[in-house]
């Protein structure tokens, strides 16, 4: 006999729910529906433990079917089930939250809490963001309960009547409706099962029984088929003691979870059980593109049951270049289980993971430092924008960062030589060649800085060590490359500064004569160090801070060089050509020509073979 009822609700509970329906992808409701599921296992389970419940020692299974046919998904489980009094109070007062009485009730015999997620009433409402219609099939574990069937179409009314189910557990039967009809496709249910439920702990089984055709209508393949092997990973390896992890193992997973063919460099497996529950492992990933670093992922969960990527209230911004799963049971998730509460208990899981970040690196560049810089490369972006975010990082791991010279070595900050406290550095090896050439030649070593990121790592290096100044190779002609012998008069001088200016007609260009100590070089440009970064950092930011003037370039002619020295006897003719020549080379070492500038410069290129 049908018994019909109305839902209620608790005005003072209203707010969150509305909160379910503002869920932002709608394929949660699977998440929802299965972790559901999972509770009511771990439920049975924990009452067979303490005695309260007789164990009929059936293997725990979840199933998933869809019946595109029938255009139905049900989510079944062999759980706790429900007798007609739960059914009214857990499902019709959608406002009681029923996995918290129960840990109210048996908080002190059981061990549950660790496994219970959901929050059954809620949860499974939000089925009706894709279905018109849902029905519930129930038999609670109790002896002597009968099977009950509810039904509700979204309303504030349902109904309720005796059920066929002949085992414990609940079922829930979601008719879809025509605006959810892209979830009957069995491809993309599958992939929200991946997404949703790849490591919860309890097997799930997937069935999706097709449609029919007219030539099958005839035999029984639109039956469920013998249920496959399990779509989940029951026991991820982040559960596990890290001493009890292998290396292949960690790769294996790593590939399983992401996708990605290229092994991790290293990873960070956490394990803390006080003050708060924290388990995971952190992948430093092989980075492929040597200008852009590349994002990460990170996966967060609680007890297994998949929450969301890259959550910055529980993972720092910087560690999102980092490739993991972070499964955290004690983080206060509201309703929806999609928004984190920024307290204090979750700044103090932040802070944890970044010391452990901190410890590894620290660790590894101590005890294994020829690994340390085989890594350097790959997560020096990484580091380097931990250090700007996170200065406590960076006082926690400065002692580690590492700089490649010009030999190729890598040296800590507190081991690079200095010229009067300034450190030079290269940021394209290859543009900048002339200049590595003349510091090499002269014994001068500089460090290699080519990531986009070093444009703001060396100002806030500047900042954090007070003293010290980054100067770009090609900013300055430092004393070291000067020669004391100057052979060229004041006069002469003037007149090759006069020269050069005419020839190339720059007005904004300041010519200075020098006589450097390598002779094969005829000119060099120099641009001001604090006026080019502030140029870079206008143009990465699209002028956001008002416009900003280019910086002041130099040319330094070295009248050292022979063809120097013999421009004042040439005509006029052929000493602006080769003046504006020498510029482009000059040029051509500090820049990429334009498509004027390399227009001009093979003009001038053949025009200078011809006076062979």
């Amino acid at each position: 006999m049908k018994r019909e009822g109305q839902i209620k609700v608790d005005s003072e509970n209203l707010f969150p729910i509305i909160k379910k329906w503002l869920y932002s992808d709608r394929d949660i409701f699977i998440r929802e529906l299965v972790a559901n599921a999972c509770d009511a296992i771990k439920k049975y389970q924990s009452l067979c433990q303490i005695g309260e419940a007789e164990n009929d020692n059936s293997a725990p299974k979840i199933e998933v079917i869809l019946d595109q046919e029938a255009k139905t998904i049900t989510v079944s489980d062999n759980g706790i089930g429900m007798n007609e009094e739960e059914v009214e109070k857990y499902i019709a007062q959608i406002a009681f939250s029923g996995a918290q009485e129960f840990l109210d009730k048996y908080k002190d015999k059981t061990d549950a809490e660790g496994g219970i997620i959901g929050h059954f009433g809620l949860g499974f409402y939000s089925s009706y963001m894709v279905a018109e219609n849902v029905e519930i099939e129930t038999l609670s574990y109790r002896e002597g309960s009968s099977p009950v069937h509810w039904e509700s179409n979204g309303s504030h009314t349902y109904e309720v009547a005796d059920g066929i189910r002949t085992e414990k557990g609940t079922s829930v039967i979601l008719h879809i409706s025509e605006d959810g009809k892209e979830f009957l496709s069995e491809y993309k249910l599958r992939e929200i099962l991946r997404k949703y439920c790849h490591f919860m702990p309890y097997e799930i089984f997937f069935t999706a029984i097709k449609k029919p055709s007219d030539d099958s209508a005839k035999d029984d393949s639109s039956e469920p088929a013998p249920l496959p092997k399990p779509i989940n990973n029951t026991s991820p390896l982040w559960l596990k003691a890290p001493k009890d992890c292998t290396t292949e193992e960690y790769e294996n997973f790593y590939r399983e979870t992401f996708t990605d063919m290229n092994l991790p460099l290293f990873w960070i497996h956490l394990n803390v059980d006080y003050p708060f529950r924290l388990k995971g492992i952190l992948y430093f990933p092989k980075q492929t593109d040597k200008l852009q670093v590349m994002p990460g992922e990170i996966k967060l969960f609680a007890n297994q049951v998949y929450i969301a990527d890259n959550i910055k209230e529980v993972v720092p911004e910087f560690l999102m270049l980092l490739k993991g799963v972070i499964d955290c049971p004690d983080l206060p998730l509201n309703v929806s289980r999609s928004f984190l509460q920024n307290d204090g208990e979750v700044a103090k899981i932040s802070r944890h993971i970044t010391k452990k970040v901190a410890d590894k690196l620290t660790s590894v560049f101590n005890n294994e430092r020829k690994s340390f810089e085989s890594y350097w490369d790959d997560i020096s972006p990484f580091i380097k924008f931990g250090c700007i975010k996170d200065e406590k990082f960076y006082d926690k791991i400065k002692d580690i960062i590492l700089f490649k010279n010009l030999e190729g070595e890598y040296k800590t900050f507190a081991e690079l030589p200095k010229q009067n406290d300034k450190v030079y550095y290269v940021s394209s090896t290859e543009i900048q060649g002339q200049y590595i050439k003349l510091f090499k030649e002269n014994g001068i070593d500089a460090v290699i800085l080519e990531h986009n990121i070093d444009t703001h790592f060396v100002t806030f290096l500047e900042y954090k060590e007070s003293g010290t100044k980054f100067v770009r190779i090609d900013s300055e002609v430092g004393e070291a490359l000067r020669s004391s012998d100057n052979e060229e008069s004041k006069e002469s001088e003037d007149e090759l500064v006069k020269l050069f200016k005419d020839s190339i007609g720059k007005e904004k260009l300041t010519v200075k004569v020098e006589n450097l100590k390598s002779d094969d070089t005829p000119a060099i440009l120099t641009i001001d160090e604090y006026q080019r970064r502030m140029s870079d950092i206008s143009r990465i930011y699209g002028n956001m801070f008002g416009s900003v003037e280019d910086a002041a370039e130099t040319l330094i002619v070295n009248s050292s060089n022979s063809i120097v020295k013999k421009l004042p006897s040439l005509d006029t003719e052929k000493q602006q050509l080769l003046c504006k020549h020498i510029f482009d080379l000059a040029l051509m070492s500090q820049r990429k020509l334009t498509a004027e500038e390399m227009e001009g410069f093979v003009s001038r290129s053949v025009q200078v073979m011809t006076l062979i």
